[in-house]
């Protein structure tokens, strides 16, 4: 078995299922090849992945992490988001040709007593850390969890209530580790398509909506760090009607996101056929990934 084959099987597996739920992936991505801005699908460089979790015993990002730290990924820079009441890491692969992963986690402790019962009364039934029953080595069991209930469903009232009071908080509460986007390296295009601002407006001219929470572009104070995404596709969720049946509602599901990662100054004078990714602006920048959360919530999504 090679090094990395059971992270390959891991990350394949959650952007199958990704990409299953959310239309707007297979659309954007068979454009591309129509369009002759990429020859297939391969070319493409996943900048980083997202998971949303709760900061509650057993779970969040305490508990999350280990099974990417077990495969080599490496813990980075600690991001807070205080509004949307959010911790976050970000993690580097062991491997460049690996995506960068994004952690976040809601601080439960801060939402109103109300909101914590309602979400308490779903997390209480994990009474330990469910990573550490795994066997991280096994790649279609780790799959297999990422994709399975923590928690029982959730009822309709229980998730608006939770929705009125933090997005977020809804969206962990009914999607769980379910990926929350996947997001293309746009620099890697060829001209003209490689610069964030000129590849939403390809987007939008097949269609695609974006999130304009901040502008369309999201930019660093540094200028080297732009990011846009789309606006969550709506999925048909089934929730506990509280009498042995289910009723279905729209909410918010994945989107996806792109990404531009400027050369450093100090590697400018490289020419084009020598940038690598250690030459380009790493990490996150707290600014834009608060508003890219925005990408789930209703007043991008209109629902």
């Amino acid at each position: 078995m090679s090094q990395f084959e059971t992270l390959e099987r891991i990350l394949d597996g959650l952007m199958q299922r990704y990409r299953q739920r959310v239309p707007a992936v297979g659309r954007i991505l068979r454009a591309m090849v129509d369009q002759g801005i990429i020859d297939d699908e391969s070319e493409i460089e996943n900048d980083h992945i997202a998971f949303r979790t709760m900061g509650v015993p057993h779970l969040g990002i305490q508990s999350l992490e280990k099974i990417f730290l077990h495969h080599g990924y490496q813990r980075r820079d600690f991001y807070q988001f205080e509004t949307k009441k959010l911790n976050a890491f970000w993690y580097s692969p062991p491997a460049d040709r690996f995506p960068r992963i994004f952690i976040s986690e809601l601080r439960v402790p801060e939402l109103s007593a109300d909101a914590q019962r309602i979400i308490h009364s779903y997390t209480d039934a994990v009474t330990s850390d469910p990573v550490d029953a795994l066997d991280l080595d096994d790649g279609a069991a780790v799959d297999t969890f990422l994709h399975q209930p923590l928690w029982r469903t959730p009822t309709w009232p229980d998730y608006q209530r939770l929705a009125d009071e933090s997005e977020y908080a809804a969206w962990v509460i009914y999607n769980r580790y379910y990926l929350n986007h996947f997001t293309i390296s746009v620099h890697n295009l060829p001209p003209p398509y490689n610069t964030v601002e000129a590849f939403n407006q390809w987007l939008e001219s097949i269609g695609i909506r974006l999130n304009t929470a901040g502008g369309k572009c999201k930019v660093s104070p540094d200028g080297l760090l732009i990011q846009s995404s789309t606006v969550a596709e709506m999925v048909d969720a089934e929730f506990d009607d509280g009498q042995g049946s289910v009723e279905v509602h729209p909410i918010p599901g994945s989107y996806v996101e792109f990404a531009e990662r400027r050369v450093l100054p100090q590697f400018a004078h490289l020419p084009p056929d020598a940038i690598g990714r250690q030459h380009r602006r790493d990490g996150f920048e707290s600014g834009n990934a608060d508003k890219i959360f925005e990408s789930t919530f209703r007043s991008q999504t209109g629902s």
